[in-house]
């Protein structure tokens, strides 16, 4: 008893100390772990009897003080210690092993079958209206760096237009032949060609013979010999240079005569040079163009002397190139000086030269604008090659090209699918336009006096155009693209811009099929144009003629059947439309050829 009463003495005496957080089970558990041990301690002094223990009265816990933590603790200093610095070194030394890592295997790539490249080839194709077409190219390397080489064409039709009673087959021939070399820092070649070409003065007029009896229509008709035949003999040349003040040259020499006489004579020397000046590079072109041409006849009187023309023009064009983040600005003018040898005039002429582009959304749009400006030598080879039906009764002029004003915009739709719109305006001096001549059923003229053939005449023209163009390739094997032009005019002198269309439209669209077939077609239109013509035996003052519109269509399929041997087949006109490019020379109907080409080494 002395035990149990010291026990719950020490108890009541520690309640508040030790169990001031415990609740009332805590406690009477932690009551009978003491009971237990005072009891196993006291067994060995004396043995104790069971004995019945009741507590009066419940624990009452009671919480007592807790100290708050400080916001900011004490650093323990020994913690901060400046870091003592630990050098080491690192022994390394070979390991024996026998591992063997796998040698890695690049994927494969499937190439394509690269296209054989051939040096020459050889064309020939027959049609209807006994067209035969021909062409022949040979090259040859003679060592690393010279070669030489040669082509020949070949165009002709039998005619056969319905209703046209006079000859309406024509023939072009030509021949070139070049060397040339390409050497480190110079490239340079020369040519020779000959071309001859004969075509007939078979447009006559509508009413050409409604005053006649039919017998004496016919012996008119049988007495007009419509050939006409041109003969160009030419020699040239041009040169390459690298890292020299002479980037580049181009020389040619043409020497053009006709069945009647008519000949010309053409020169010209093109240099370019390129001049640094304060950190600009400063692109010089010269000019020296030498034109003379005699011709035998006069329309209007076959006994007079003979026509003579000539010119002289030396220019001089420097310009220069500025860049300035996205734009482009390019600077120049242009300074010609044209002697007219036959009148004794001379003229000084200055046309701008300049160019500009701005970048407004990357590749997608550009915008680009230019005022340009120009003196073109007319030379009666060039004027043949636009409209073979002239007679050989026409003067040459230089046109004073004044300025071409033109803005624009081009870019991207998308990847595949590109566009461009300009606008522009052009004022020419002395422009050459084609109409008809007049004719006469007294057959005092010649051959190409009964309305069959053309004459130029020269005015001050001011045109206003909108172009626009879409082109898009939808993949590899497939491409199309369409362009056309609007334009209007304004003449100083003449009643219309004679043979001048408004609208002009061209579509094309390639497609190949598989490795083997591909095809291609081209679709335009030319839309009216106004002449004019007078019989003069008859009736004066006739109003303009406006020519129709007309719609072409060509195409063409091939089958690859090697590399080396492809056969086509081309159809022109395939709309079969009798209509007429020039006035009364009605054009061929439905034209097919077929035939081959074949390429091939040497």
């Amino acid at each position: 008893m002395v035990v149990i009463k010291s026990i719950i003495h020490t108890i009541k005496a520690s309640q508040t100390k030790q169990f001031a957080f415990l609740n009332p089970k805590t406690t009477a558990v932690s009551l009978l772990v003491l009971l237990v041990s005072q009891i196993s301690l006291a067994q060995k002094k004396e043995q104790i009897g069971n004995e019945t223990v009741n507590v009066v009265k419940a624990y009452t816990p009671k919480i007592s003080d807790a100290s708050k933590a400080k916001e900011n603790p004490d650093l323990d200093d020994e913690g901060n210690e400046k870091k003592e610095r630990i050098k080491y070194a690192i022994f390394s030394f070979p390991v024996a092993s026998t591992f063997t890592p796998s040698k890695g295997k690049a994927e494969g790539v499937t190439k394509e079958k690269q296209a054989q490249v051939f040096q020459n080839y050889a064309t020939l194709g027959v049609g209807n209206y006994g067209t035969l077409i021909g062409e022949l190219f040979v090259n040859h390397e003679l060592n690393n760096t010279d070669y030489v080489g040669g082509m020949f064409r070949h165009h002709s039709s039998q005619g056969g237009i319905n209703e046209v009673v006079l000859d309406d087959n024509f023939y072009d021939t030509a021949l070139d032949v070049m060397y040339g070399s390409n050497q480190k820092g110079l490239s340079y070649n020369l040519n020779a060609g000959y071309q001859n070409q004969v075509y007939n003065w078979y447009g006559l007029p509508a009413s050409f013979g409604a005053g006649n009896t039919p017998q004496a229509n016919a012996q008119l008709i049988s007495g007009i010999d419509p050939l006409q035949a041109y003969t160009t003999l030419s020699l040239g040349g041009n040169v390459v240079v690298s890292e020299s003040f002479l980037q580049d040259a181009t020389v040619k020499f043409t020497h053009f005569f006709d069945k009647y006489d008519s000949s010309e004579n053409h020169f010209a020397v093109k240099p370019t040079f390129v001049f640094n000046a304060n950190d600009k590079a400063i692109k010089t072109e010269l000019t020296v163009d030498y034109l003379s041409g005699s011709l035998k006849n006069n329309f209007s009187n076959t006994n007079v002397e003979a026509l003579k023309y000539g010119f002289t023009n030396l220019g001089l064009a420097p310009s220069f190139e500025m860049q300035r983040d996205d734009w482009t600005l390019n600077l120049g003018a242009a300074f010609f000086y044209s002697m007219d040898s036959q009148n004794s005039k001379n003229s000084f002429f200055i046309y701008p030269k300049v160019t500009a582009s701005y970048k407004v959304v990357g590749d997608l749009m550009l915008f680009y604008a230019g005022a340009q400006g120009d003196l073109k030598q007319n030379s009666y080879e060039s004027l043949v090659g636009q409209n073979p039906f002239l007679s050989p009764t026409n003067l040459m002029r230089p046109t004073d090209q004044q300025y071409d004003i033109y803005a624009g915009l081009k870019g991207k739709l998308s990847n595949s699918v590109s566009y461009n719109v300009r606008g522009s305006y052009l004022n020419e001096r002395n422009k050459f336009l084609f109409r008809a001549n007049n004719y006469s059923e007294n057959n005092t003229n010649p051959d190409y006096g009964f309305g069959n053939s053309f004459q130029v005449v020269y005015d001050d023209v001011k045109t206003a155009s909108f172009y626009g163009e879409l082109k898009a390739d939808f993949s590899k094997a497939v491409s199309f693209g369409v362009n056309g032009t609007v334009s209007t005019y304004k003449t100083a002198f003449q009643q219309e811009a004679w043979n001048l269309p408004t609208l002009q439209v061209n579509a094309n669209l390639d497609v190949t099929f598989s490795p083997k077939w591909f095809a291609a077609a081209h679709v335009y239109y030319v839309g009216e144009r106004k002449d004019f013509q007078e019989n003069t035996s008859i009736v004066t003052n006739s109003p303009p003629i406006t020519l129709d519109g007309y719609f072409d269509v060509n195409a063409k399929i091939g089958y690859k059947y090697s590399d080396r041997l492809t056969a086509f087949l081309n159809g022109n006109n395939l709309a079969n439309n009798s209509y007429q490019k020039w006035l009364n020379l009605p054009v061929q109907g439905l034209q097919l050829v077929v035939g081959a080409n074949y390429k091939f080494d040497f």
